[in-house]
């Protein structure tokens, strides 16, 4: 079963037909919405600040999300994938946004709607990466604009994607398989 954990008097709060892996830990001041899926050893640590996450959102193996205290939070659009052993730290991804596997995103960072995050690339803190447009590097760097449309189809189908896969864990009432 997922550890889910209140902290500082404050539960988690996680939407409908969610997947949680059985050793994904979600704590303190974490909001999940709907359809969303968050796989093995994931950890999304809202204990000392909040992390608010979207619909259709997939959270991979490995990813830690975490917050400065009192200074930064992590907010996730809707239909955001973040790969496998992604780090974000009180950073802002917007809708669409795609992020590498292995990528880290640090605090105050934004990326923009339909942006993607190469592999392994290094957002810095406060970097601001414009909408439809490809970063990567040690520190990400800009290397191109991409179609809006194209994003948002790409993004949107790995969403759809993870969202199937996560049904393949689910029971036959579409309930969590696993659930505090």
């Amino acid at each position: 079963m997922a550890l889910i954990q209140t902290v500082r008097g404050v539960e988690p709060k996680i939407g409908e037909n969610c997947f949680l892996a059985e050793n994904a830990t979600i704590i303190g001041d974490v909001v999940i919405g709907d359809n969303c899926s968050i796989w093995y050893n994931a950890v999304l640590r809202g204990d000392v600040n909040s992390i608010r996450i979207g619909n259709n959102v997939n959270i991979q193996d490995g990813v830690v999300l975490h917050t400065l205290y009192e200074k930064s939070q992590v907010h996730i659009g809707n239909y955001v994938s973040l790969g496998h052993n992604v780090v974000v730290h009180g950073a802002i991804l917007k809708d669409y946004a795609l992020i590498g596997m292995g990528a880290v995103v640090l605090d105050n960072a934004v990326v923009g709607e339909g942006a993607i995050v190469a592999a392994n690339a290094l957002v810095l803190a406060n970097t601001v990466i414009e909408p439809n447009t490809i970063w990567a590097g040690v520190p990400a760097k800009f290397i191109k604009k991409v179609d809006p449309e194209q994003a948002k189809e790409i993004n949107q189908k790995i969403a759809h994607n993870y969202t199937e896969y996560a049904s393949w864990f689910m029971d036959e009432e579409g309930c969590k398989t696993l659930s505090k």
